[in-house]
């Protein structure tokens, strides 16, 4: 059977945290939770676009409960301050949605001199999450999606002594690297969740391939040359829209029979309804997610424990 938006179920009194909500993907998922009921944080880097995906969202739904927040996830002080607005306003959290990304950009680094793409795409998420955890960890039920990217499969796991890939940088090296490190990341954090006993779960998704604005962002800024112009050349002629795009997360995030560990994606490899994909990649994965837990406590500074006390 196909699974469509009209399948998630009532979100009411459920509170969300979306990254990247203002755009691409991460619009149309706070979109749909907002539409059943949610209350949604739109943690987001340009607020001006934030206001206005606020205003389109609410054309449609009224009655939307949103909260923007302000997050760059290039900034370990930004992600840091984020959590803490958060944590402010709500002590529970029953979903986040790791959504925001750069994809094949020219070499720059973050705030914190990390390789841009690793640092937005995971390690920025690695800080939020494990700022947020004790939140999710009151909550029975739960959720925590990660969105990797078929890219994965062109990725090496992190390499300790140069996961900032100094002197062998290259656009698509660097994605992959970072949307296989996304993929490490939600399955290893389900692995921590279950030896913590936590009722909270870790999945992952991926969206095939979508034709959103981080085609054409990644473009406009791009290091990826002719390859970058294919993909967004492909992806505007042949990809699914943001709506369909997004439906492997959204599953992954409402749909009740999802469990942790899972990986949802389209079904016909970047294209399709949203379905349960195999977890492949298995050798080795033990050690290349410990590499990850190693390198992203060593640069951030930051654990992530679900061990540690969730409070009152």
């Amino acid at each position: 059977m196909t699974w469509t938006a009209t399948d998630i179920p009532d979100q009411h009194g459920r509170t969300a945290v979306v990254t990247g909500a203002n755009g691409g993907l991460g619009l149309v998922t706070a979109k749909n939770l907002a539409a059943k009921g949610a209350h949604v944080v739109m943690a987001v880097r340009n607020q001006e676009k934030a206001a206005a995906a606020v205003e389109e969202i609410r054309a449609a739904a009224p009655d939307a409960s949103l909260e923007p927040v302000a997050l760059d996830l290039s900034s370990q002080a930004s992600v840091k301050e984020a959590a803490e607005r958060i944590l402010a306003a709500h002590d529970r959290l029953d979903l986040l949605v790791n959504n925001a990304g750069v994809m094949g950009i020219a070499e720059a680094r973050t705030a914190d001199g990390y390789e841009m793409q690793f640092g937005v795409d995971h390690l920025g998420h690695w800080t939020l999450t494990a700022l947020l955890l004790p939140a999710l960890l009151r909550t029975p039920g739960s959720r925590v999606v990660t969105v990797t990217s078929t890219a994965h499969h062109m990725g090496r796991s992190v390499d300790v002594a140069n996961p900032h890939l100094k002197g062998r940088y290259g656009p698509w090296r660097a994605y992959g690297q970072a949307k296989l490190a996304n993929y490490h990341f939600g399955l290893g954090l389900q692995q921590e969740l279950e030896r913590a006993g936590a009722r909270t779960i870790s999945l992952i998704a991926h969206p095939g391939l979508s034709d959103t604005d981080l085609q054409t962002v990644s473009v406009e800024g791009s290091g990826g040359g002719v390859s970058q112009r294919f993909f967004h050349a492909m992806a505007r002629h042949t990809g699914m829209s943001a709506d369909d795009g997004a439906l492997p997360q959204l599953r992954a995030a409402t749909d009740p029979s999802a469990k942790g560990g899972e990986f949802y994606g389209p079904v016909f490899v970047n294209n399709g309804a949203p379905v349960r994909k195999p977890v492949l990649r298995r050798i080795g994965m033990d050690g290349a997610v410990a590499k990850l837990w190693q390198v992203s406590e060593r640069e951030t500074g930051v654990a992530l424990d679900p061990r540690a006390p969730a409070g009152p």
